[in-house]
């Protein structure tokens, strides 16, 4: 883990904060690599931080999909752009039909896409995070009030946490 402010988080802090904001943001964008190159999607994420895995309900002829058979490793975007705040997890990830833990995730919004958790169209996309970066900034308006002061006096401004995690 590489801390960039003085006051930065421990390793352990970044970690937490990751998990927190990765809950709380809910939709990511999901990149995955076809061989040639990346391709992003927003995704609904439903993050267990117990069992150390984003889980997304997919379709099963999703193009997504035959990216991640051939190459498992993806990476996970979250931004809550209001509130400056960014996090960027990369690891495996694998599709299943794993039809108990469909059920336990599936809510009123799957509804858009399928009927209901029995759908056999339905799968289990699972990423297992290995690896975090976090970008934990004050909102717009007090970075842009540090901006100006620094602007004024010509101090440098800090911004909030950065930091890097193995996960």
């Amino acid at each position: 883990m590489r801390k960039v402010e003085e006051n930065a988080k421990t390793p352990a802090e970044i970690e937490d904060r990751v998990w927190e904001l990765s809950e709380k943001i809910d939709f990511c964008m999901l990149t995955t690599w076809d061989g040639e190159s990346q391709h992003s999607r927003p995704m609904s994420a439903r993050v267990n931080r117990a069992e150390r895995a984003v889980h997304f309900l997919v379709d099963v002829e999703g193009r997504k999909n035959r990216h991640i058979e051939k190459y498992p490793r993806v990476g996970l975007t979250f931004s809550d752009t209001a509130g400056n705040k960014y996090v960027a997890l990369s690891g495996n990830a694998t599709i299943s039909n794993d039809r108990a833990k469909i059920k336990e995730l599936w809510s009123d919004f799957d509804r858009a896409w399928w009927d209901d958790e029995t759908d056999p169209s339905i799968r289990l996309l699972t990423v297992h995070p290995e690896d975090a970066e976090l970008w934990d900034s004050p909102n717009r308006l007090v970075a842009s009030a540090k901006m100006l002061t620094a602007a004024v006096t010509g101090a440098k401004p800090s911004f909030g946490d950065h930091g890097e995690v193995k996960l």
